[in-house]
């Protein structure tokens, strides 16, 4: 429902802007772009939540393998049970490495999308943190084994090696981590502009009336945080937003001296049709 109300105010703020069949032709192409992101953010979302219930089932079945094998290591000197353990730590092992790379694939899904959920950024970074914790307990769990004589060599695995892989998973989290702060800042950064109309064309901003897309000098663009920044002081009596904004996310106000500030009220709505920000002063 909150898509269908953002997608009629988003609308309605462009035909309103329209004056003539080519603006509203432009207006709908905007539109149909923003639907198909939408689109594509549902589907990747739908994707993710379908790999962490598959990741969790994969934690839940190494949990009872564990309590399988504790039960065994109690009566380890029958060779039916020594096997039986070499088997099902043999599995361990084996869900491990496909957890650990369910969980990579997952991040890397997440760091290659355009969504920004904390929730979700979080939900990964608890599952890395589970990892490292059973990994952890799969290697006391191994050393317990060793104390009971158990030999466990087919599975050419030895709390050394369980280290080293622990150490190794620590390390790409960490990498991630880096990975995903960087792509965050970058989700969530934004440049704006004013000037008069001679500053914007000398800029080749505006061009016959029109802002230009297409790569701007970002030199002459201030970069904010669009988190952060929801005032910006235009110091003229004369503001006109030449770029796409819905309406409803902001307000142009003015001081005691009759000179105008943007204030952002919706900072996800102002900044989801455009990154840029061109506003003309007198």
């Amino acid at each position: 429902m909150k898509k269908v109300l953002f997608l009629a105010a988003v609308c309605a703020a462009m035909l309103t802007a329209c004056n003539g069949g080519k603006k509203t032709d432009q207006a709908n192409s905007e539109i149909d772009s923003l639907q198909n992101l939408i689109n594509e953010k549902d589907q990747a979302i739908n994707e993710m939540m379908g790999a962490l219930t598959e990741i969790q089932t994969g934690f839940a079945e190494i949990n009872e393998a564990e309590g399988r094998v504790n039960m065994m290591a109690q009566s380890a000197e029958r060779n039916s049970n020594v096997e039986n353990i070499r088997e099902t730590m043999a599995f361990i092992q084996e869900t491990m490495e496909s957890q650990r790379q369910k969980i990579a694939d997952l991040e890397k899904k997440y760091n290659n999308s355009n969504l920004n959920s904390a929730k979700l950024k979080e939900a990964i970074a608890k599952l890395n943190t589970q990892l490292e914790e059973k990994a952890q307990a799969i290697e006391a769990l191994t050393a317990q084994l060793a104390e009971k004589d158990v030999q466990i060599a087919a599975l050419n695995q030895n709390v050394e090696t369980l280290t080293a892989e622990n150490a190794a998973v620590k390390e790409q989290h960490n990498e991630t981590k880096q990975v995903v702060q960087k792509q965050d800042a970058e989700l969530n950064t934004a440049w704006y502009v004013f000037g008069t109309a001679k500053e914007l064309k000398e800029q080749n901003i505006l061009v016959k009336g029109e802002v230009l897309k297409g790569n701007y000098n970002k030199d002459y663009l201030t970069k904010i945080d669009i988190r952060t920044t929801r005032v910006i002081p235009l110091n003229s009596k004369s503001a006109k937003i030449l770029t796409t904004h819905p309406t409803e996310s902001y307000k142009l106000m003015k001081d005691s001296k009759g000179e105008y500030t943007l204030c952002i009220s919706d900072n996800e709505s102002f900044w989801s049709i455009s990154k840029y920000l061109v506003i003309q002063v007198k």
